[in-house]
């Protein structure tokens, strides 16, 4: 239910009344209980001191998206009219935009400062597998990703729909990550194979929608986030499911004050690039109560090259806690950007089952930097394809049908993992329980220390190479 009617006077006011008060009442509560959610309970008995996050403020002002021409047919294209939505409401100075049950077709939409986009319960927000809809008109290597803001504040998107990316019209496939029939039912949409028919792309597929690049290489290095945020103050994720990205799936870049509550994020297990929640250089941030199943890393940390522009430099006082990470390359993850720090960040009481890697701390000459007060307790891993704890400082970025990136001949912004404080994980079954690699003659894997935990491993209880790294194991039962 979006609107509200205006009753005139009539015999029937006090019925109308109690009908106006009750539909009041049911709209509001959400805004009300949204407002009231207390964090600082999360922050009792934390080892390190962090800033918490401010929440959002949004007016309680409503409009529904039917109001402005939306239609939730599955055929009718809504990008114009969540355009008209949040332009009305940004005039109005700001409010709630509620999407109705129902599947609404989409373009990108762009999101302004306070506004909240609410997805009620049975919403599908389907973003449409037209690619020419998302080239960016300004130019650029990227499409328009599906949700952005740059430079906002006090945004929102909030609910219990689901946002879903059609990611399967832009990411590639490699053979060797899907079954006989499934590399059947890809090339039964078209595209073309590559690389002596090791990888697929969704390139002149029968969907019947045009190309944006001269080639399917191109085009998939074109392909974006589904939400990006950019530069934003104030920001809330809750409740909603974000599935199917073309890349990756919750990025704020460059953001402070970001909560990520009760979301679940989901993709394939194979989806090229599909990390679940990045954070990329942020400051006063919570991921809490998530759930996710990802093609790529769950949750993860990245920190560019420091600019006076940004509104945030580095990653600072994160807390992440109670999520539960199914498939992803690796759980929690430090990287492989690591440039401009990792500072007061606190990972506790998360799950971690069917995880490529349990905690991933990963970057390379060229895109390293000091790590410092990171903290992680109470992480339950189960079934880990690799390693439980693993650092690695020669990671390159390969993309799908390419070359990994060059190393740098000098030693430039080398990563440098430090300060950094593991206890009280309990894993059962992994093939290796620590490995930790840095790179001969530089101070990379330093001032390390897992305690208190129990790890079962079926092959290789540590691969840790002495001469180029520091970690101390205490009380630490490593169990074949």
């Amino acid at each position: 239910m979006c609107s509200i009617k205006t009753y005139r006077y009539n015999s029937n006011m006090i019925m109308n009344l109690k009908h106006f008060l009750w539909l009041a009442a049911i709209i509001l509560v959400p805004c009300l209980s949204r407002a009231q959610t207390d964090y600082s309970t999360l922050y009792h008995d934390l080892p390190v001191s962090l800033a918490q996050p401010e929440a959002p403020t949004i007016p309680d002002r409503r409009v529904c998206l039917t109001d402005f021409g939306g239609v939730a047919d599955g055929l009718t294209l809504n990008t114009e009219a969540f355009a008209r939505a949040i332009n009305h409401l940004s005039e109005q100075g700001g409010g709630h935009l509620d999407v109705p049950a129902g599947l609404w077709l989409t373009g990108p939409i762009e999101l302004k400062s306070s506004i909240d986009i609410h997805l009620a319960e049975g919403a599908l927000l389907l973003f449409s597998p037209d690619k020419s809809l998302y080239v960016d008109p300004k130019g650029g290597q990227r499409v328009l990703p599906g949700i952005r803001a740059q430079k906002q504040s006090d945004i929102s998107i909030t609910g219990s729909g689901i946002i879903d990316g059609g990611g399967q019209h832009w990411r590639p496939v490699k053979r060797s990550k899907v079954s006989d029939v499934e590399w059947k039912q890809y090339k039964q949409l078209g595209g073309v194979e590559q690389k002596d028919g090791s990888l697929w792309y969704p390139w002149n597929a029968k969907a019947g929608y045009a190309n944006i690049a001269d080639s399917p290489e191109k085009q998939e290095r074109m392909r974006n986030d589904l939400i990006r945020l950019t530069g934003c103050d104030r920001v809330l994720i809750e409740g909603v499911t974000v599935q199917n990205a073309p890349k990756f799936h919750v990025h704020p870049i460059t953001c402070r004050n970001v909560i990520i509550d009760r979301i679940t994020v989901r993709c394939p297990w194979n989806a090229q690039n599909g990390d679940a929640i990045d954070l990329s250089d942020c400051h006063r941030a919570i991921i809490t109560n998530c759930t996710i199943d990802a093609g790529d890393d769950g949750l993860c940390l990245k920190s560019g090259p420091s600019k006076s522009s940004n509104l945030c430099n580095g990653c600072e006082d994160i807390l992440i806690s109670d999520c539960t990470v199914f498939h992803a390359h690796g759980g929690f993850v430090l990287g492989s950007e690591t440039v401009s720090g990792m500072r007061r960040v606190v990972v506790r009481d998360c799950r971690m089952v069917g995880t490529d890697t349990g905690l991933r701390f990963k970057s390379g000459l060229g895109r390293g930097g000091e790590t410092e007060d990171i903290y992680i307790n109470n992480v339950v891993m189960a079934d880990i394809g690799g390693e439980a704890i693993i650092f690695q400082c020669d990671y390159a970025d390969k993309p799908a049908g390419g070359a990994a990136a060059p190393t740098p001949e000098t030693a430039i912004e080398v990563p440098h993992f430090k300060g950094i404080h593991i206890s009280n994980l309990t894993c059962r079954g992994c093939k290796t329980a620590v490995a930790a690699h840095g790179l001969e003659g530089l101070d990379c894997v330093s001032d390390i220390d897992v305690s208190h935990s129990t790890i079962v491993y079926t092959h290789t209880a540590t691969d840790i190479d002495l001469k180029t790294t520091d970690i101390q194991l205490s009380d630490v039962n490593i169990v074949e």
